[in-house]
Protein backbone atom coordinates (compact mmCIF):
# COMPACT_ATOMS: atom_id res chain seq x y z
CA UNK A 1 0.00 0.00 0.00
CA UNK A 2 1.29 3.64 -0.95
CA UNK A 3 1.31 6.39 1.81
CA UNK A 4 -1.84 7.17 2.63
CA UNK A 5 -0.78 10.60 4.56
CA UNK A 6 -1.69 14.16 2.65
CA UNK A 7 1.01 16.01 1.75
CA UNK A 8 2.50 18.25 3.80
CA UNK A 9 1.63 21.66 3.69
CA UNK A 10 4.82 24.35 3.43
CA UNK A 11 3.87 26.96 6.00
CA UNK A 12 3.56 30.79 4.70
CA UNK A 13 4.42 33.70 6.54
CA UNK A 14 2.56 34.94 9.24
CA UNK A 15 1.08 38.82 8.52
CA UNK A 16 2.76 41.57 9.54
CA UNK A 17 3.32 41.51 13.39
CA UNK A 18 1.71 38.03 14.20
CA UNK A 19 -1.58 36.32 13.91
CA UNK A 20 -2.88 32.78 12.51
CA UNK A 21 -0.28 31.31 10.28
CA UNK A 22 -1.18 30.56 6.77
CA UNK A 23 -0.83 27.46 4.31
CA UNK A 24 -0.60 26.75 0.79
CA UNK A 25 -1.21 23.12 -0.04
CA UNK A 26 -0.40 21.35 -3.54
CA UNK A 27 -2.50 18.83 -5.06
CA UNK A 28 -1.22 16.62 -7.62
CA UNK A 29 -2.23 18.22 -10.97
CA UNK A 30 -3.89 20.80 -9.45
CA UNK A 31 -3.37 25.19 -8.38
CA UNK A 32 -1.91 25.35 -4.67
CA UNK A 33 -4.89 26.02 -2.25
CA UNK A 34 -3.88 28.49 0.69
CA UNK A 35 -5.78 28.81 3.98
CA UNK A 36 -4.92 29.90 7.20
CA UNK A 37 -6.05 28.05 10.45
CA UNK A 38 -6.85 30.71 13.46
CA UNK A 39 -8.31 28.05 15.68
CA UNK A 40 -6.08 25.67 15.75
CA UNK A 41 -3.03 28.42 16.71
CA UNK A 42 0.91 28.07 16.65
CA UNK A 43 1.19 24.47 18.66
CA UNK A 44 -1.12 22.49 16.29
CA UNK A 45 0.42 23.88 13.37
CA UNK A 46 4.18 23.11 14.79
CA UNK A 47 2.90 19.53 15.89
CA UNK A 48 1.88 18.56 12.41
CA UNK A 49 4.89 20.12 10.93
CA UNK A 50 6.80 18.04 12.98
CA UNK A 51 4.89 14.96 11.91
CA UNK A 52 5.37 16.22 8.64
CA UNK A 53 9.55 16.33 9.13
CA UNK A 54 9.27 12.56 10.92
CA UNK A 55 7.28 11.09 9.05
CA UNK A 56 4.99 10.03 11.82
CA UNK A 57 1.45 10.29 11.68
CA UNK A 58 -0.56 13.61 12.37
CA UNK A 59 -1.88 14.21 15.86
CA UNK A 60 -4.77 12.80 16.95
CA UNK A 61 -7.46 13.18 19.62
CA UNK A 62 -6.78 11.72 23.22
CA UNK A 63 -9.06 8.41 24.14
CA UNK A 64 -11.56 8.47 26.06
CA UNK A 65 -10.96 7.80 29.86
CA UNK A 66 -13.21 5.30 31.80
CA UNK A 67 -13.06 5.56 35.67
CA UNK A 68 -15.06 3.06 38.06
CA UNK A 69 -16.40 5.20 41.33
CA UNK A 70 -17.09 3.51 44.44
CA UNK A 71 -20.53 3.74 43.52
CA UNK A 72 -20.13 1.17 40.78
CA UNK A 73 -20.55 3.83 38.44
CA UNK A 74 -18.04 4.12 35.31
CA UNK A 75 -17.82 7.26 34.15
CA UNK A 76 -16.27 8.18 30.64
CA UNK A 77 -14.11 11.31 30.28
CA UNK A 78 -13.33 12.27 26.70
CA UNK A 79 -10.37 13.71 27.92
CA UNK A 80 -8.05 14.71 31.23
CA UNK A 81 -10.78 16.84 33.23
CA UNK A 82 -9.13 20.76 33.27
CA UNK A 83 -11.61 22.01 35.20
CA UNK A 84 -12.03 20.12 38.82
CA UNK A 85 -14.03 21.05 41.88
CA UNK A 86 -13.37 18.74 44.72
CA UNK A 87 -16.19 18.28 47.77
CA UNK A 88 -13.70 17.02 50.23
CA UNK A 89 -10.54 18.56 51.36
CA UNK A 90 -8.85 15.13 50.89
CA UNK A 91 -10.02 14.54 46.88
CA UNK A 92 -8.40 18.28 46.64
CA UNK A 93 -5.40 17.25 48.59
CA UNK A 94 -5.13 14.55 45.96
CA UNK A 95 -5.71 16.64 43.29
CA UNK A 96 -2.38 18.66 43.93
CA UNK A 97 -0.39 15.55 45.34
CA UNK A 98 -0.73 14.32 41.73
CA UNK A 99 0.50 17.51 39.97
CA UNK A 100 -2.49 19.18 39.15
CA UNK A 101 -3.35 21.64 41.25
CA UNK A 102 -3.76 24.37 38.67
CA UNK A 103 -6.95 22.13 36.89
CA UNK A 104 -9.09 23.10 40.44
CA UNK A 105 -11.42 25.55 40.14
CA UNK A 106 -13.02 25.05 42.98
CA UNK A 107 -13.21 23.67 46.72
CA UNK A 108 -14.60 22.52 49.66
CA UNK A 109 -15.65 25.22 52.35
CA UNK A 110 -12.82 23.35 54.96
CA UNK A 111 -10.29 23.10 52.28
CA UNK A 112 -7.30 24.86 53.34
CA UNK A 113 -4.12 22.89 51.83
CA UNK A 114 -2.06 23.29 50.04
CA UNK A 115 -2.03 27.10 51.01
CA UNK A 116 -3.06 28.33 46.86
CA UNK A 117 -6.54 26.17 47.60
CA UNK A 118 -7.30 29.57 49.33
CA UNK A 119 -7.44 31.68 46.76
CA UNK A 120 -9.91 29.63 45.17
CA UNK A 121 -13.75 30.00 45.47
CA UNK A 122 -15.42 27.64 48.26
CA UNK A 123 -18.61 25.81 47.61
CA UNK A 124 -19.78 24.15 49.99
CA UNK A 125 -19.06 20.74 51.42
CA UNK A 126 -20.44 16.50 51.55
CA UNK A 127 -24.32 17.91 52.99
CA UNK A 128 -24.22 21.72 51.60
CA UNK A 129 -23.11 21.77 48.23
CA UNK A 130 -23.93 25.35 46.46
CA UNK A 131 -25.20 23.65 43.01
CA UNK A 132 -25.72 26.68 41.45
CA UNK A 133 -22.12 27.82 41.95
CA UNK A 134 -20.39 24.70 41.14
CA UNK A 135 -22.36 24.62 37.78
CA UNK A 136 -21.51 28.10 36.83
CA UNK A 137 -17.88 27.43 36.95
CA UNK A 138 -18.44 24.56 34.17
CA UNK A 139 -16.63 22.39 36.11
CA UNK A 140 -15.89 18.94 33.15
CA UNK A 141 -15.12 16.93 36.52
CA UNK A 142 -16.44 17.12 39.99
CA UNK A 143 -14.90 14.69 42.91
CA UNK A 144 -17.19 14.47 46.00
CA UNK A 145 -18.07 11.50 48.43
CA UNK A 146 -20.36 8.75 46.91
CA UNK A 147 -23.11 9.44 49.54
CA UNK A 148 -22.74 13.32 48.99
CA UNK A 149 -26.23 14.80 48.52
CA UNK A 150 -24.71 16.90 45.29
CA UNK A 151 -23.72 13.64 43.57
CA UNK A 152 -27.18 12.55 42.38
CA UNK A 153 -28.10 16.66 41.35
CA UNK A 154 -24.94 17.23 39.63
CA UNK A 155 -25.27 14.19 37.91
CA UNK A 156 -28.74 15.13 36.77
CA UNK A 157 -27.65 18.34 35.22
CA UNK A 158 -25.39 16.38 33.25
CA UNK A 159 -21.80 17.29 35.12
CA UNK A 160 -19.33 14.27 35.16
CA UNK A 161 -18.71 13.19 38.47
CA UNK A 162 -16.40 10.45 40.73
CA UNK A 163 -18.09 9.51 44.00
CA UNK A 164 -15.27 8.37 46.23
CA UNK A 165 -15.14 7.07 49.85
CA UNK A 166 -11.26 7.42 51.51
CA UNK A 167 -11.72 5.98 55.12
CA UNK A 168 -8.71 3.81 55.50
CA UNK A 169 -5.02 3.57 53.79
CA UNK A 170 -6.38 1.42 51.52
CA UNK A 171 -8.72 3.58 50.06
CA UNK A 172 -5.89 6.59 49.67
CA UNK A 173 -4.02 4.12 47.48
CA UNK A 174 -6.94 3.12 45.53
CA UNK A 175 -8.93 6.44 45.21
CA UNK A 176 -5.00 8.08 44.56
CA UNK A 177 -5.55 5.59 41.62
CA UNK A 178 -8.44 6.54 40.36
CA UNK A 179 -7.86 10.70 40.53
CA UNK A 180 -4.64 9.44 38.65
CA UNK A 181 -6.22 7.38 36.17
CA UNK A 182 -8.89 10.34 35.53
CA UNK A 183 -6.19 13.49 35.71
CA UNK A 184 -4.07 10.70 33.22
CA UNK A 185 -1.00 11.18 35.93
CA UNK A 186 0.79 8.16 36.89
CA UNK A 187 0.11 7.78 41.16
CA UNK A 188 2.86 5.40 41.67
CA UNK A 189 5.59 7.79 42.54
CA UNK A 190 3.15 9.77 45.10
CA UNK A 191 2.09 6.40 46.90
CA UNK A 192 5.60 5.61 47.27
CA UNK A 193 6.68 8.51 48.93
CA UNK A 194 3.94 8.27 51.50
CA UNK A 195 5.17 4.78 51.91
CA UNK A 196 8.57 5.76 52.51
CA UNK A 197 7.13 8.00 54.50
CA UNK A 198 5.24 6.05 57.36
CA UNK A 199 8.01 3.67 57.58
CA UNK A 200 10.54 6.51 58.15
CA UNK A 201 8.09 7.65 61.07
CA UNK A 202 7.73 3.71 62.04
CA UNK A 203 11.80 3.77 62.46
CA UNK A 204 11.77 7.15 64.70
CA UNK A 205 9.51 5.51 67.11
CA UNK A 206 11.57 4.73 70.58
CA UNK A 207 11.26 1.42 71.94
CA UNK A 208 9.97 2.22 74.99
CA UNK A 209 7.16 4.14 73.07
CA UNK A 210 5.59 1.01 71.26
CA UNK A 211 2.90 -0.95 72.76
CA UNK A 212 1.14 1.90 74.32
CA UNK A 213 -2.54 1.38 74.83
CA UNK A 214 -4.32 4.66 73.01
CA UNK A 215 -7.44 6.34 72.82
CA UNK A 216 -7.69 8.96 69.86
CA UNK A 217 -9.98 11.48 69.93
CA UNK A 218 -11.54 12.58 66.66
CA UNK A 219 -13.89 15.51 68.16
CA UNK A 220 -17.05 15.65 70.19
CA UNK A 221 -16.85 11.65 71.67
CA UNK A 222 -16.36 10.42 68.50
CA UNK A 223 -12.90 8.19 68.29
CA UNK A 224 -10.59 6.68 65.47
CA UNK A 225 -10.93 3.19 65.63
CA UNK A 226 -8.14 0.41 64.89
CA UNK A 227 -9.53 0.16 61.26
CA UNK A 228 -9.61 3.78 60.77
CA UNK A 229 -6.39 5.20 58.72
CA UNK A 230 -5.50 6.64 62.19
CA UNK A 231 -5.72 3.07 63.31
CA UNK A 232 -4.03 1.58 60.91
CA UNK A 233 -0.93 4.30 61.47
CA UNK A 234 -1.02 3.54 64.57
CA UNK A 235 -0.48 0.10 64.70
CA UNK A 236 2.22 0.63 62.10
CA UNK A 237 3.94 2.93 64.78
CA UNK A 238 3.75 -0.49 67.41
CA UNK A 239 0.63 1.17 69.36
CA UNK A 240 -2.60 -0.63 70.53
CA UNK A 241 -5.75 1.03 69.53
CA UNK A 242 -8.54 0.78 72.94
CA UNK A 243 -10.94 1.05 70.36
CA UNK A 244 -11.74 -2.49 68.41
CA UNK A 245 -12.37 -1.76 64.41
CA UNK A 246 -15.51 -3.79 64.75
CA UNK A 247 -16.88 -0.53 66.58
CA UNK A 248 -16.66 0.80 62.54
CA UNK A 249 -13.77 3.77 61.59
CA UNK A 250 -15.31 6.47 63.46
CA UNK A 251 -17.44 5.34 66.60
CA UNK A 252 -18.90 7.86 68.93
CA UNK A 253 -18.06 6.27 72.38
CA UNK A 254 -20.09 6.34 75.85
CA UNK A 255 -17.21 8.06 77.83
CA UNK A 256 -17.38 5.37 80.14
CA UNK A 257 -15.80 3.11 77.94
CA UNK A 258 -12.82 4.86 77.71
CA UNK A 259 -12.75 5.25 82.08
CA UNK A 260 -12.55 1.03 81.53
CA UNK A 261 -10.09 1.03 78.98
CA UNK A 262 -8.05 3.68 81.14
CA UNK A 263 -5.69 4.46 77.87
CA UNK A 264 -2.00 4.84 78.70
CA UNK A 265 -1.85 7.56 76.26
CA UNK A 266 -4.70 10.38 75.11
CA UNK A 267 -4.25 11.95 71.90
CA UNK A 268 -6.70 14.91 70.93
CA UNK A 269 -6.74 18.11 68.62
CA UNK A 270 -6.68 21.41 71.19
CA UNK A 271 -10.72 22.28 70.01
CA UNK A 272 -11.69 19.05 72.90
CA UNK A 273 -8.48 19.04 75.10
CA UNK A 274 -9.90 21.76 77.60
CA UNK A 275 -13.52 19.10 77.92
CA UNK A 276 -11.81 16.12 78.90
CA UNK A 277 -10.87 16.35 82.27
CA UNK A 278 -14.75 17.41 83.06
CA UNK A 279 -15.96 14.50 81.34
CA UNK A 280 -17.63 11.39 83.79
CA UNK A 281 -15.00 9.75 85.47
CA UNK A 282 -12.05 10.97 83.51
CA UNK A 283 -10.05 12.85 86.12
CA UNK A 284 -9.19 9.23 87.21
CA UNK A 285 -7.46 8.39 84.16
CA UNK A 286 -3.80 7.43 84.60
CA UNK A 287 -3.18 9.54 81.09
CA UNK A 288 -4.29 12.40 82.41
CA UNK A 289 -3.18 12.11 85.77
CA UNK A 290 0.54 11.88 84.53
CA UNK A 291 -0.04 14.13 81.32
CA UNK A 292 0.28 11.51 78.71
CA UNK A 293 -1.68 13.71 76.74
CA UNK A 294 -0.94 15.07 73.32
CA UNK A 295 -2.84 18.08 72.15
CA UNK A 296 -2.52 18.35 68.44
CA UNK A 297 -2.82 22.09 66.60
CA UNK A 298 -5.57 22.58 64.59
CA UNK A 299 -2.69 22.15 61.56
CA UNK A 300 -1.62 18.89 62.64
CA UNK A 301 -5.33 18.08 63.68
CA UNK A 302 -6.22 18.72 59.66
CA UNK A 303 -3.20 16.59 58.60
CA UNK A 304 -3.80 13.12 60.87
CA UNK A 305 -7.46 13.34 60.52
CA UNK A 306 -7.73 14.00 56.89
CA UNK A 307 -6.88 10.34 54.89
CA UNK A 308 -4.93 11.35 51.75
CA UNK A 309 -1.55 12.06 50.47
CA UNK A 310 -0.53 13.59 53.52
CA UNK A 311 -0.58 10.36 55.42
CA UNK A 312 3.21 10.15 55.76
CA UNK A 313 3.20 13.47 57.86
CA UNK A 314 0.07 12.34 59.90
CA UNK A 315 2.35 9.10 60.85
CA UNK A 316 5.25 11.62 61.82
CA UNK A 317 2.76 13.56 63.76
CA UNK A 318 2.03 10.06 65.80
CA UNK A 319 5.09 9.15 65.98
CA UNK A 320 6.10 11.88 67.93
CA UNK A 321 3.02 11.82 70.20
CA UNK A 322 3.91 8.29 71.08
CA UNK A 323 6.76 9.74 72.48
CA UNK A 324 4.97 11.72 74.91
CA UNK A 325 7.06 11.81 78.24
CA UNK A 326 5.13 10.42 81.18
CA UNK A 327 5.06 12.63 84.45
CA UNK A 328 4.75 11.51 87.95
CA UNK A 329 1.30 10.54 89.48
CA UNK A 330 -0.44 13.12 91.00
Amino acid sequence: MGDSRPPCPPPGLPPEGGGAPSFSLFPKGGEALSFSLPLWGRAGVGALLLSCVLGLPAPTQAAPIDVTDDRGTTVTLPAPPRRIVTLLPSLGETVCALGACDRLVAVDDFANWPPEVARLPHVGGVDDARIESIVALRPDLVLLSSTARALPRLQALGVPVLGLDVKTLGDVQRVLGKVGQALGVDPAPVWQRIEAGIGAAVASVPPQARGRRVYFEVGGGYAASASSHIGEILGRLGAVNIVPGALGTVPQLNPEFVVRADPDLVIVGSHSAASLAGRPGWSKLGALRTGAVCVMPPQDSDVVMRPGPRSAEAAAILARCLATPVKAQR
